[in-house]
């Protein structure tokens, strides 16, 4: 009996990721989500949301979904114009990794500035990541 209890209890310890692992998961994703932002900053919106776009992310834009990195590609050549003299910044507020370690949710607030026109808009964001399978983690979901 305590050899069947023993056995199981280091399964499910076996199966339950430690504290620090989720807690470096989490730090993957905020250093990810802090690079993307950067890169918004340094080379443009487009460039920074192609870059860190899984090949089948979605994005939700003007009520439409946007599905696939050819498709937001598209989407952002056609709105070229559109990003044109404008500022993205983000900050998570929230950075939740599933136990696994392959998916993660983040959200926040965000700030669009238009230099052209002066105007800012303020809103909250929210992106789901995916761990790829060369480790990086993309978004699959904004």
């Amino acid at each position: 009996m305590v050899r069947a209890t023993l056995i199981l209890l280091l399964a499910v310890v076996g199966c339950t990721p430690k504290a620090s692992t989720i807690t470096n998961y989490s730090e993957e994703v905020k250093q990810t989500e802090m690079a993307f932002a950067q890169m918004a900053q340094r080379k443009g919106v487009s460039e920074a949301f192609l870059f860190y776009a899984a090949e089948d992310a979605v994005l939700l834009r003007n009520n439409q979904l946007i599905k696939g990195k050819a498709a937001i590609k598209a989407y952002f050549d056609e709105h070229a114009a559109t990003y044109q003299g404008i500022e993205l910044q983000w900050m998570p507020d929230k950075i939740e990794v599933a136990a696994s370690g392959d998916l993660a949710y983040t959200y926040g607030s965000y700030q669009l500035i238009n230099h052209a026109s002066g105007q800012t808009t303020e809103g909250i964001f929210h992106t789901v990541w995916k761990r790829q399978s060369d480790g990086q983690w993309r978004f699959v979901w904004d």
